[in-house]
């Protein structure tokens, strides 16, 4: 038999898997292919979001809580999920606020890294995806996030580093999310005052005026019929997520009609692949991957 594709997502925070690439982690989970998600903190500083769980016993009991969500978006997902063991470095109002102790953005970036490292000689994957470089917004968790997926695709498979936490593994490509893109926001702005939806995209579109993209689009991943999953992943992560705020305002309906994919950078490839791409795992044979660096 032939061992299964598997995809390993890593994202900063509880929640960040349903907000960036959940339906595209739904749909190949459902076609058999192994999915991993790797949450790099526990979320313990992030701010309550939705007005109907700012309570004392819930910001007493936050940590607990925001594992409790995590596990009921991954059961709706039909993905596994490990935390990597590191302390939320919360979101500074004033950028020259120094960062708390012992948080995750502070640390050193082979400390930071090791747990991921570990975590893909165990899981194999042949395909990761992540943030890119600015971290999709400059939280310093997520540029964090980036740093350490691409230090554990560049070191997983060779054998000279990281000793002692596991068999060597190369992963074959690295993806980073472009699911925030103007283009996209900008279709269902139109789409929705085509129909005469009040559209909450106006002021998210003018803030690209001066912001051009950095990273091209690749690759489309067709998951349309897993945004109601995507969307019921986000609803579990109840602190943080409004169910009368914005992420909800365009029916999913339209969404699935003029936006029906969710969106990828090739970052890093060590297979033959031809741009633009609809799979993640174009180009690839689930015994392509070798388990020492190419």
């Amino acid at each position: 038999m032939v061992a299964p594709l598997r995809l390993l997502a890593v994202h900063a925070h509880p929640d960040d898997e349903s907000s960036k690439g959940a339906a595209t982690m739904a749909r190949y989970a459902s076609e058999g292919i192994d999915v991993l998600v790797c949450t790099c903190t526990g979320g313990e500083r992030g701010s309550i979001l939705n007005p109907k769980m700012d309570r004392p016993d819930v910001l007493e009991n936050l940590t607990e809580i925001r594992r409790q969500e995590m596990d009921k978006a991954r059961e709706i997902l039909g993905v596994r999920q490990s935390f990597l063991g590191f302390v939320d470095s919360g979101l500074p109002e004033d950028e020259s606020e120094p960062l708390p102790e012992g948080c995750f953005a502070v640390q050193p970036l082979e400390t930071a890294a090791a747990p991921l490292v570990a975590a893909v000689r165990a899981f194999r994957p042949h395909v990761i995806i992540t943030y890119d470089d600015d971290g999709g917004y400059p939280h310093p968790d997520h540029i964090m996030t980036n740093k350490v997926s691409v230090e554990a695709f560049e070191a997983a498979g060779d054998p000279d580093r990281y000793p002692g936490l596991g068999e060597p593994w190369q992963p074959l490509k690295l993806y980073y999310h472009m699911g925030f893109t103007r283009a996209r926001f900008e279709a269902l702005h139109e789409a929705m005052n085509d129909r005469g939806i009040g559209s909450p995209y106006a002021d998210w579109i003018s803030r690209w005026e001066d912001r051009p993209q950095k990273w091209e689009v690749t690759t489309r991943v067709h998951c349309g019929d897993f945004f109601e999953a995507r969307d019921l992943a986000l609803l579990a992560h109840a602190t943080q997520v409004d169910p009368d705020g914005s992420w909800f305002v365009c029916p999913r309906e339209l969404q699935q009609e003029v936006w029906p994919t969710e969106d990828y950078h090739l970052a890093r490839s060590l297979v033959d692949t031809e741009i633009p791409e609809k799979d993640l795992f174009a180009g690839i044979q689930a015994d392509d991957a070798s388990p020492a660096r190419r």
